[in-house]
């Protein structure tokens, strides 16, 4: 037997939208936490792309005479700009997660709420959502709004990130430097530092973080 289970809509998502974003149940991204996203992938690349211990040559000769700079990939630009590259594109393997409040809303993996959802078609259940099941995994408006906040503030402030990486990466945090001090001064940053928490005995009242939704 076959059950048709309704979803309110404000806990999923949508692909579509129709009208403003608070009567569609869409909460776009803060300038504090796409700030916050932006800073968390950049930094996670420089750390991938920092490991390397290659030497590179730089400079050019016709007649191959004057010697090339040589110098350390992980201190190079060429390392920066290959890390800043589609830096944003990482925001699209982010998801909403409905079921928190605050800034870690926006996390890699799927959300409590689509792994219950994904969950009851697998065991046969029909679960109508208003929009094609192919359509569930798509980023929703929320993220490619948040990638195109990304892009924004990466050709705005390129030069910000330029000094921090030759002059102030192995003092300040990139998520200060870029996010507290320039991009938001003197606007809200609590964003910046929050986490995701896990849920304890003696704090059953803050478990926004890991709370299930029940359908």
């Amino acid at each position: 037997m076959r059950i048709l289970v309704q979803i309110i809509y404000l806990l999923v998502p949508a692909v579509v939208y129709c009208g403003p974003e608070e009567k569609e149940g869409v909460k776009y991204a803060s300038k504090c936490e796409a700030c916050k996203i932006l800073a968390t992938e950049l930094q996670a690349r420089l750390t991938e792309t920092g490991k390397s211990h290659d030497v590179i040559e730089l400079g050019y000769s016709v007649d191959d005479v004057k010697p090339k700079k040589r110098t350390e990939y992980r201190r190079s630009e060429l390392r920066l700009l290959e890390s800043m590259e589609n830096v944003c594109d990482r925001i699209l393997e982010y998801n909403i997660h409905k079921e928190r409040k605050d800034s870690t809303r926006f996390a890699k993996g799927m959300s409590q709420t689509f792994q219950t959802l994904h969950g009851l078609v697998d065991k046969g259940v029909k679960v109508d959502l208003g929009i094609p099941y192919e359509l569930w995994d798509k980023p929703s408006a929320e993220i490619t709004q948040m990638k195109t906040q990304c892009e924004t503030m990466v050709e705005n402030f390129e030069d910000i990130i330029e000094k921090w990486y030759f002059n102030k990466q192995e003092e300040v945090p990139l998520i200060k430097y870029l996010c507290e001090d320039r991009v938001l001064k003197a606007n809200d940053h609590q964003c910046l530092y929050e986490t995701l928490k896990a849920k304890s005995d003696d704090d059953e009242g803050d478990d926004r973080t890991e709370k299930k939704e029940e359908l």
